[in-house]
């Protein structure tokens, strides 16, 4: 049967297009996008042009939501994007628009109607702004927070020893002293606690790749199950089967982006996750008189931006940011003082990433794979497996050069030249590996610096996830697909184990302490021994950095309502881990291990599962409805911890409840044409459509879908 020009559903829901060339197929996947999941593109274009105020909800909350949009000004850059487009590129988003242009003119979401939202055509800038907000909102965000949480700590009195035990080795250049003179327009904790903002939802990843000198198969595996936020519907990610002419690739995509962002073509395969990479850096600018100063002598005026916030049935709001060479200022330089000015390095970019996620669907090597992937602006730590038996892993984006000893994490004057960014760091310096001896590499958040010639990491998440999938991976030299799919659901943490061997000699004779000395370190739902250790977990912070640094109040405010200590608790495990630390007050780490057991001693323990019941939420309705009308799904109960292979967290951040866990699951043997999948969700958005949570039981037991290019049922109408 010719495919060409149509698209059809398989049993799952899953998209399939079949283009009679590249430029085909990807109208088709425009298509399909704004069919399936046209309000999320739309709401995520509303929010990108900061101008959910105007079409959404003019409340004070939203008009900060545009303002910090307005402020990182993407919607404002792109026009200049587009002309860096390779003509291929440039063709394949216009098709793509064109695509979902059509569908929008079929039928707008009918959602728009309740906020009297007629949507402007979309256009290839809206694409080059969503590669912009999936690179930094979820993902590059996270370091500029830290690097903020350094000042405040520093402002809040914390001394040098304690800073250096908590940031080793990349405090070079830190200027306290001056550090203490800059305002802060905003902070991550209220000054009656100390702490305020919460950090924005972030992402993890588990990725990995295996020889075939290890699989039973003979050839190389790839399993990649991207963390972000799940408790939110539609799921992030869109999965389609695309045939362009004599081509096909199998995977998912983000609607909006035209292209396969992760999964196979029939000689290649890939999967992404976040590497930590510092790309984000901040200047002390002294102002005054709506300048900044630069050495010898030298007053410099800032180019001030203006933009106007809509708002619904309010006056609208003027808001000026001023800009210079290190980036946007926060604060307004017509009052003398220190303020800070952040960049992005990626900030202004794109053209490069879509360039790249075109021409990924032609590879057929590791070599090429790493080659593009490696050029992409965004940073991610990239695995690739190819037919002929090769492995690689590459990190891409672009990170800044800065002058020796000078790790990017602490803010520098603006005013000396010696402190501005020197270009940027080539792709074949950044980490990489080709086909390494051990026969696997995993790449799960952990540093990876010892892999290339630069060092983009100076703040990242605990090796205990990687470490506990490379010691199963080492283990078996048989391994298969169902291997992979039980590790993607392993609730095994090495962190425990490493308290507990310090923690077990000092436990009372308790009923409950038995529990937690029988415990097998598994973060499963029936497990008592997890929710007595995570309570003893949580008590070390408040004994430690409570009352030795930033208060009672300010740790359970960050455990609480930050992603502090959900992403970087690498930094002050070394600490509790410590046998004596600065930290300690005095005390010894026994003293402090016993009296935070005692505590969660003291009430009955709970089931972990018990704790961890969370609501998947429609994106615009937000739990506002009748539950019976079922936008919202669950509530469901999330496994895992924040050091297990399958990672589960919950906190409260803005004001409502996220989570941070697979959203995606994706397993692909290269002995095998077929794509295995599960996702936390389905494939569309429209709330009475039979896909709208369609894989959500599959990814809550652990089952597995496969995606062919030639389904074993009969394709289905694409409704």
């Amino acid at each position: 049967m010719d495919d060409s020009g149509k698209i059809w559903r398989d049993q799952n829901g899953v998209c399939h297009i079949g283009g009679a060339d590249k430029p085909e197929a990807f109208r088709l996947m425009g298509y399909a996008h704004a069919k399936d999941r046209g309000m999320q593109m739309l709401v995520m274009r509303i929010l990108g042009q900061g101008r959910a105020s105007e079409i959404l909800d003019s409340s004070d909350e939203m008009l900060s939501v545009d303002k910090f949009f307005r402020r990182m000004n993407w919607a404002g850059t792109v026009a200049e994007e587009v002309g860096k487009l390779t003509a291929e590129a440039k063709e394949l988003n216009e098709a793509y628009c064109q695509g979902v242009n059509a569908a929008f003119s079929e039928k707008i979401p009918w959602e728009c109607r309740l906020f009297g939202y007629k949507p402007e055509p979309w256009r290839v800038e809206d694409s080059i702004l969503f590669l912009r907000m999936i690179g930094y909102l979820t993902l590059a965000q996270s370091q500029g927070e830290m690097e903020r949480l350094l000042i405040e700590m520093v402002q809040a009195g914390m001394d040098r020893e304690r800073l250096n035990e908590l940031f080793p080795g990349i405090l070079g250049g830190m200027d306290m002293d001056l550090m203490k003179k800059v305002r802060l327009e905003e902070r991550l904790v209220p000054p009656a606690s100390l702490w305020n903002i919460a950090a924005p939802v972030m992402m993890a990843s588990n990725s990995w790749v295996v020889s075939g000198e290890k699989t039973a198969s003979g050839k190389p595996i790839l399993a990649n199950d991207p963390h972000l936020e799940i408790n939110r519907l539609p799921n992030v990610w869109y999965e389609v089967v695309m045939k362009a002419g004599d081509r096909h690739g199998i995977g998912a995509t983000m609607p909006g982006v035209a292209g396969l962002l992760i999964g196979k073509t029939p000689e290649l395969a890939w999967g992404a996750t976040y590497p930590f990479s510092d790309c984000t850096d901040s200047w002390i600018e002294k102002c005054k008189d709506g300048a900044y100063f630069r050495e010898p002598d030298e007053w410099v005026p800032f180019q001030a931006r203006e933009e106007i916030v809509k708002r619904k049935k309010k006056d609208p709001v003027k808001v000026t940011f001023y800009e210079n060479s290190h980036g946007t200022l926060e604060g307004d330089p017509n009052e003398e003082g220190y303020y800070l000015a952040t960049a992005w390095a990626p900030g202004s970019a794109g053209a490069a990433t879509n360039n790249k996620f075109v021409e990924i669907f032609d590879a057929k090597t590791v070599e090429q794979g790493m080659k593009l992937l490696g050029e992409l602006e965004v940073s991610f730590d990239w695995v690739i497996v190819d037919t002929r038996g090769n492995i690689g892993y590459q990190m891409s984006g672009l990170v800044p050069k800065r002058r020796d000893g000078i790790s990017g994490f602490v803010a520098l004057p603006g005013w000396k030249p010696e402190n501005a960014w020197q270009g940027f760091e080539k792709p074949e310096d950044l980490p990489r590996s080709y086909n390494p001896e051990c026969g696997y590499f995993v790449a799960a958040n952990q540093d990876k610096n010892e892999y290339g010639e630069a060092d983009p990491t100076n703040v990242g998440m605990g090796a205990y996830r990687s470490d506990r999938i490379a010691q199963v991976l080492a283990a078996n030299d048989r391994l298969t697909r169902e291997d992979m799919y039980r590790l993607q659901f392993d609730v095994y943490s090495i962190q425990a184990k490493e308290f507990m061997k310090i923690l077990a000699p000092l436990l009372p004779d308790s009923r409950e302490a038995e529990i937690l000395k029988n415990w097998n370190f598994e973060y499963d739902a029936d497990s008592k021994g997890a929710f007595i250790f995570e309570e003893f977990y949580r008590n070390l912070y408040r004994e430690v950095f409570g009352k030795n640094g930033f208060g009672s109040d300010a740790v359970d405010y960050m455990y609480e309502h930050t992603g502090v200590f959900t992403d970087f608790y690498l930094n002050f495990d070394r600490i509790l881990l410590s046998a004596q630390s600065a930290w300690f007050g005095g005390r010894t780490r026994e003293e402090i291990y016993r009296r935070a057991v005692e505590d969660a001693l003291t009430n009955p323990p709970k089931k972990w599962g018990e704790t961890r019941k969370v609501l998947l939420k429609n994106i615009v309705f937000d739990a506002k409805m009748p539950k019976f009308f079922g936008f919202d799904r669950g509530p469901i109960t999330l496994v895992g911890g924040r050091a297990t292979p399958h990672q589960g967290q919950i906190y409260e951040s803005g004001g409502r409840q996220t989570t941070f866990a697979p959203s995606y699951r994706m397993v692909i043997d290269m002995a095998e044409a077929e794509v295995y999948t599960n996702m936390a969700g389905g494939p569309s958005d429209r709330r009475f459509s039979k896909w709208y949570c369609s894989d959500l039981e599959n990814w809550q037991l652990g089952q597995y879908k496969k995606i062919s290019v030639t389904p074993d049922q009969t394709y289905i109408s694409f409704k």
